[in-house]
């Protein structure tokens, strides 16, 4: 793999030279997006001091892939499209059920014990084993998901690819995002953490105990939390105006499994849903 990262590395510093089509550079650039695609690799994965480490050689790769492979028309059944990449394929193989109407593009991994509903799953992206991605749920470019985690349905998670040492969104496992959820541009839901439905969350975005007013992070929420999408009160020349931000509404028992019930009533006290 290391020398295959140089490989790589390389043919980014020289990437305007590149032109569609060149077979030695793609071999070296499709192989490294192969392991992206069997789990053997990832973009970004936790360190062990908790960090959020980016191996840009592999986002490297992907840019490379867009700028040297051709446009060719797919037929799928009764429908046609016009890409770069192949959608994944084998799923029976793999251990993953995929309901119609949902597609991944090669270069994601999916783990065994997922389910895909009618969604999508972009290029980089990794989902753990025995997750959920619910109806109309979106994982972008590079977005990390870990295991056991459900997007509950119409969720966003943002994609990221440039620059090649952007962080790109982690959601670590055993954690819920509610229905609508947008969770983008790098940020953060930590284990076993319950994101309320609607909730915006990108490093902009304050993150608040509700308990202290303390802000505990921007675009961070904290393992074994609930968190609610809020609003606070902001003084302007041109007045006073709400802007957004995530309420810390109640701290979980580390380790212990979500009782769906008792959080939607909890949630549903605070306005909010699964």
């Amino acid at each position: 793999m290391a020398d295959l990262s140089a490989d790589i590395e390389e043919l980014w510093a020289r990437r305007a030279e590149l032109v569609p089509g060149d077979a030695e550079a793609l071999a070296s650039v499709e192989a490294a997006v192969g392991l992206l695609d069997r789990g053997e690799a990832r973009v970004a994965e936790v360190g062990a001091e908790g960090e959020v480490v980016v191996h840009e050689w592999l986002k490297q790769a992907i840019l490379l892939l867009f700028r040297l492979r051709r446009i060719e028309t797919v037929e799928l059944g009764p429908f046609e499209f016009a890409d770069r990449l192949p959608l994944k394929r084998g799923w029976a193989a793999a251990g993953v059920r995929v309901v119609p109407g949902a597609s991944a593009r090669w270069g994601s991994y999916v783990a065994p014990g997922c389910v895909l509903m009618p969604s999508y799953v972009n290029i980089g992206a990794y989902v753990g084993p025995d997750s959920m991605v619910d109806t109309w749920a979106t994982v972008g470019s590079c977005a990390q998901i870990g295991a056991r985690v459900h997007l509950s349905g119409g969720v966003g998670i943002g994609g990221v690819l440039e620059p090649p040492n952007a962080v790109p969104v982690v959601v670590e496992d055993d954690a819920m995002i509610g229905s609508r959820a947008m969770v983008t541009e790098g940020a953060r839901v930590g284990r076993g953490a319950v994101l309320g439905a609607g909730t915006i969350l990108n490093p902009s975005i304050p993150v608040l105990d509700a308990q202290t007013g303390e802000e505990l992070s921007r675009g961070v929420v904290p393992a074994w939390s609930v968190a609610v999408a809020a609003s606070r009160r902001r003084s302007f020349p041109g007045g006073e105006f709400f802007l957004p931000c995530v309420l810390v509404i109640k701290r979980l028992p580390p380790g212990e499994r979500h009782d769906k019930a008792q959080l939607e009533s909890l949630l549903r006290d605070h306005g909010a849903g699964l």
